[in-house]
């Protein structure tokens, strides 16, 4: 894993000016990324350019530094990891292809020197790559399926520049500003849900696209989709011998590599399978890590931690968080980010990542198997609604449901820690339709009225967005609403967590890999009914039955399990509530665009206590902070 960035003109024969000094301001801002090298290739002429920081995961040697330049002329920048380039080098090897290397990298280039700009879909991995080839004077750019590995880019003045990430392109923008169509995305779902990013002159390459750019032109287009296209004439036998197979083959792939692999550790089951099955095909124990806060009841994880770690065979390393941490560190958090995301999982991520980089350069995680396989309360808590409905109306056989009323029954104590939501869930539009509720229940905007300037934010547009992506047919032909809630996460949310899944990680110089998010895993996923994936509303039902033998019955069967659970409510009305109210004085005087600084003031001293909303406007702040507050610092980097 590393970091590129890079330039391209899109004026006909027409050079860049500075190009040292452009690439030098973009490399320093990636210098986290990659702290074991760094290079830089202009080409003649100066229409185009790319710098890079490395990472040494395979094939630790100077033949694999980069940018990677060969014979032809075509020359290459990569981040991530391509785990079946073995398979690869040996393939290209039989075509002719002359190695220099022995690491991932060569093999794109020789791949592409056979598959031209399908090359992204002969990749088993994760990856963002820019490849100029110099005989057809293009420049090709593209993302793995998941968004696992980041790409932005930005067009100014017949520029187009690109990073993997945001902060990169800074110095080049005219204006560092707010985009108001994706803030009324990440005030609803606090995630952006298409290219659009906070910053208004900033895009993101979508998961599972390319970027062409061809005599002046850009081209972008999809290459990889999911499609669920489900197998009805299988049994539940049948999936679960399948899945074990491809997971113990994704994982397989996933720990190719030159450096010592770890693993995070929740507590949770995704976590506890991976560092199971990693121990397992390494035939040694790796080291776990893992966050806990001790300050507060409920928010200490780390006795399932434990047991994972016990069954795994891992050394477990845990560190305390503490309220102090967050003051320290929380800036760090919010410019690493690029922009806010996802909730305050992000800070405990940054934290544990800290730890894992004192042991090991490459970790694994869990990331993608609630979106997955079924793993959010809020599945269940949408079902049960549906499963009331479908009784009363006798509808439970019409195909839109997996579950009856009477087995959902048993399955109902998790949302025992949940009231609170049921009733502001259930107060209006109850049995509505299903993409409308699905909406009220993930939307969090309808408690900022009054912080938000709404006047100037066009919610019908983020409303459109969901409902396009919700209601899609093309990728979920039945309509399933456990397919088409997991399908939406899938394309929204996960890309999100994995944007921070990134860049906590790259910030502290070590690389995570996600073994669930593998296609040949995913698209297999998608053909699984979804009431086998879901049976009896029992969350990652099929996950948990097929690797009963390898993950803890205690972690299977708990019912408490929060994700990462942060003392935000207690910190903010305790050691933290002068911290955080000296941010939010700092927002009403610098008068910020879309908010009312006193009514953000005035409701967090009546509550006095933390709230999603509290976290969200806080991150928004310190982003605004950091990043319009800080344009000239970055635009002098160019002087």
């Amino acid at each position: 894993m590393c970091g590129l960035a890079g330039f391209v003109s899109l004026k006909q024969q027409s050079s860049v000016e500075n190009p040292k000094s452009v690439l030098r301001a973009m490399n320093s801002l990636i210098s986290h990324r990659g702290p074991d090298g760094e290079g830089t290739w202009i080409r003649d002429g100066s229409n185009v350019g790319f710098t890079h920081r490395r990472l040494s995961i395979i094939d630790l040697t100077e033949q694999s530094s980069q940018p990677m330049v060969h014979e032809s002329g075509n020359s290459l920048v990569f981040n991530g990891e391509i785990y079946n380039y073995r398979e690869l080098h040996k393939e290209s090897v039989s075509d002719g292809w002359r190695f220099k290397s022995d690491g991932d990298t060569e093999t794109i280039l020789a791949q592409y020197a056979k598959h031209g700009n399908s090359v992204a879909t002969r990749l088993r991995g994760m990856f963002a790559i820019a490849l100029w080839d110099e005989s057809k004077q293009q420049l090709l750019i593209a993302r793995d399926r998941f968004g696992i590995k980041p790409l932005y880019y930005a067009v100014v003045d017949g520029v187009l520049y690109f990073a993997s990430e945001a902060k990169a392109l800074m110095p080049f923008l005219k204006e560092i500003a707010t985009d108001p169509n994706a803030l009324a995305e990440y005030l609803t779902f606090q995630y952006t849900v298409g290219e659009r990013t906070l910053f208004s002159e900033v895009k993101q390459l979508l998961p599972g696209h390319q970027m062409i750019v061809r005599d002046g032109q850009v081209t972008i287009e999809r290459y990889w989709d999911v499609q669920f296209n489900i197998e009805y004439g299988k049994n539940e036998t049948y999936f679960i011998e399948k899945l074990r197979e491809l997971l113990h083959d994704s994982v397989d792939f996933h720990i190719r590599s030159d450096v010592e692999v770890g693993s995070y550790l929740s507590g949770g089951v995704d976590s506890s399978l991976i560092a199971a099955l990693a121990s397992n095909s390494l035939g040694y124990p790796v080291k776990g890590f893992h966050g806990r806060f001790t300050d507060y009841p409920g928010y200490d994880e780390s006795n399932y931690a434990t047991l994972a770690s016990e069954a795994a065979g891992a050394d477990l390393f845990i560190t305390d968080i503490t309220a102090s941490d967050f003051e320290q560190n929380i800036r760090k958090v919010i410019y690493h980010l690029d922009h806010p995301v996802a909730g305050p999982g992000s800070f405990p991520q940054y934290m544990v990542s800290k730890l894992a980089s004192d042991q090991v350069k490459v970790v694994l995680g869990g990331q993608g198997g609630d979106e997955i396989f079924g793993g959010y309360t809020r599945y269940l808590l949408a079902y049960f609604e549906q499963t009331i409905k479908a009784a009363i109306d006798g509808t439970s056989k019409n195909g839109n449901f997996v579950v009856t009323m009477e087995s959902i029954i048993p399955n109902l104590g998790i949302l025992r820690e949940y009231k609170p939501l049921m009733q502001q869930f259930w107060q209006s539009d109850l049995f509505g339709p299903l993409d409308r509720r699905f909406l009220r229940l993930i939307d969090r905007s309808t408690d900022m009225q009054e912080e938000i300037d709404w006047s100037q934010l066009n919610l019908d547009a983020v409303h459109e967005s969901f409902y396009e992506i919700f209601n899609n047919r093309a990728n979920v032909a039945k309509e399933a609403y456990f397919d088409s809630m997991t399908h939406f996460e899938f394309k929204t949310l996960l890309p999100a967590l994995l944007q921070v899944e990134d860049r906590m990680s790259m910030a502290h110089g070590i690389e995570s890999r996600v073994p669930l998010l593998d296609h040949p895993l995913i698209e297999f996923a998608a053909t699984i009914p979804a009431d086998i994936k879901f049976k009896g509303g029992q969350l990652k039902y099929l996950l948990k039955t097929a690797f009963n033998d390898v993950i803890p019955s205690d972690i299977t069967n708990r019912r408490d399990k929060m994700g990462f659970p942060v003392p935000l409510k207690e910190w903010f009305s305790g050691p933290l509530s002068g911290f955080v109210q000296e941010i939010f004085q700092d927002m009403k005087s610098s008068d910020r665009q879309f908010i009312n600084a006193d009514a953000v003031l005035k409701n967090f001293e009546n509550t006095g206590q933390f709230s999603r909303k509290a976290w969200a406007l806080l991150s928004l702040e310190l982003w605004q902070q950091e990043f319009h507050d800080k344009a000239s610092s970055y635009r002098a980097m160019l002087k």
